[in-house]
């Protein structure tokens, strides 16, 4: 057994408490204000606040196939770094898990060399070239539940379809990557609105994603399948994942921090290059509503590590994404809770856990109570600290963030009952 003394743990009334946790590999099996219990392993959080650990549906750990970018190991530590004990491994590698022999040899291979829980996305459709459904039946009797062309969509409605009816058929859900590529210009690297004009860049405009989204929600509708759409940034995406929950559709959607944080007046380089890309004040505003109205349901990252040589070739030929995995709580604790209290505490951990958990069906995570998985994390929120990117895990040193000044430092990450990222406190 092992046993947390003296944790601040959350309350329902937004104020904190403080208790002792007594845990194993197998969970949490008891948290009282005072336990006396004979214990292999005591840490002392006296002054910290324990959190469940953080969820994050939509990561890009780039191996096999881009080890230069990243790796499950790199990818991994990252994680652990910034409070995330279970990350969803996006499809986009090499070579792609649209089979049932190439996903084994994948999760073998992140049993190796994972250090936090890693559950990954089987592809919609082979090689994410909308032509063929992947093995969609076979990799749902590996345990493959969620389903991702991420990085693309899927181009052919019919194609939708049938992925639709192929994943409702093994209650399965679609998670999608929405974007019609006859609404981007060759050469398109942001947001086509006020800002690409000032630095002369052609621009994105904003019904690439939602067009999609709406083809998207009408043959769910149709289907009756699960399914979540990625990195929400347009503020008709927000409107159509309302009208269409409202009517009743399964359907969820997740935005991520740097679309809460920023917009398309903050694009400054391309470390500011993400797709979808920064869209307009009135934009993040619509996000940042969707979530307090629960229209958006959770906070990803998409977490895109490149290297310094590929994100060096300027805004048009250096490739989308940013790395947020190791800042994303800070950043959002300080912004959202301590300094404007447009998120509460309970909000912010619903957001980045128990919401995840929930309609991902990882029915044991999400929460601080008897009977879940011993996954935790001890965060110091009056500690301020400066963002520095060369003290990342992660090998993407790519960021916006770098140079922000953040509270909410992330202490302790336990994963299954095993420390698995201490910081080392001076």
């Amino acid at each position: 057994m092992k046993l947390i003394k003296n944790a601040n743990i959350l309350q329902a009334d937004h104020t904190y408490c403080k208790m002792d946790v007594a845990y194993d590999e197998t969970g949490i099996k008891e948290i009282k204000e005072h336990l006396e219990i004979e214990a292999d392993e005591i840490i002392d959080a006296n002054g910290l606040v324990l959190l469940p650990g953080l969820i994050d549906v939509h990561v890009h750990l780039r191996e096999p196939g881009n080890e230069h970018k990243e790796t499950i190991k790199t990818g991994t530590m990252a994680a652990a770094h910034g409070g995330f004990t279970t990350v969803m491994a996006m499809p986009n590698v090499i070579p792609y898990p649209d089979n049932v022999e190439t996903m084994k040899a994948y999760l073998q291979k992140i049993k190796e060399d994972a250090i936090v829980n890693v559950i990954p996305y089987g592809c919609i459709t082979k090689g994410e070239k909308s032509k063929e459904l992947s093995d969609i039946a076979g990799l749902s009797k590996l345990g493959i539940h969620a389903f991702s062309d991420d990085g693309v969509g899927v181009a052919s409605k019919d194609m939708m379809k049938a992925a639709m009816e192929a994943c409702k058929k093994e209650n399965a859900m679609i998670v999608a990557h929405t974007e019609d590529m006859d609404y981007r210009k060759p050469g398109a690297c942001m947001h086509e609105g006020i800002r690409n004009k000032e630095l002369g860049y052609i621009g994105i405009p904003s019904a690439c994603e939602y067009a999609q989204m709406l083809r998207d929600l009408k043959l769910a509708k149709e289907t009756g399948v699960k399914y979540h759409v990625c990195h929400m940034s347009a503020k008709e995406s927000v409107q159509y994942l309302k009208e269409y929950k409202d009517m009743g559709v399964d359907c969820s959607g997740e935005v991520t921090v740097h679309h809460l944080l920023l917009n398309e007046m903050d694009v400054e380089n391309p470390n500011h290059k993400m797709n979808p890309p920064l869209r307009g004040k009135d934009d993040q505003e619509a996000l940042i509503q969707g979530l307090l109205d629960g229209t958006i349901d959770m906070i990803a990252n998409d977490h895109a590590p490149h290297s310094e040589e590929e994100k060096n070739k300027g805004m048009v030929e250096s490739p989308f994404g940013i790395v947020s995995i190791e800042t994303a709580f800070p950043l959002l604790y300080t912004h959202f809770v301590k300094d404007t209290g447009r998120f509460t505490m309970n909000q912010l951990v619903h957001f980045m856990s128990e919401a995840p958990a929930k309609r991902f069906g990882f029915e044991k995570k999400g929460k601080l109570a008897p009977g879940y998985d011993a996954d935790m994390i001890l965060v110091d929120i009056d500690h301020k600290q400066t963002i520095d990117k060369e003290k990342f895990f992660s090998k993407g040193k790519n960021t916006p963030f770098d140079g922000w000044e953040v509270y909410g430092n992330i202490v302790t990450t336990i994963v299954n009952g095993t420390i698995v990222y201490k910081e080392e406190r001076k």
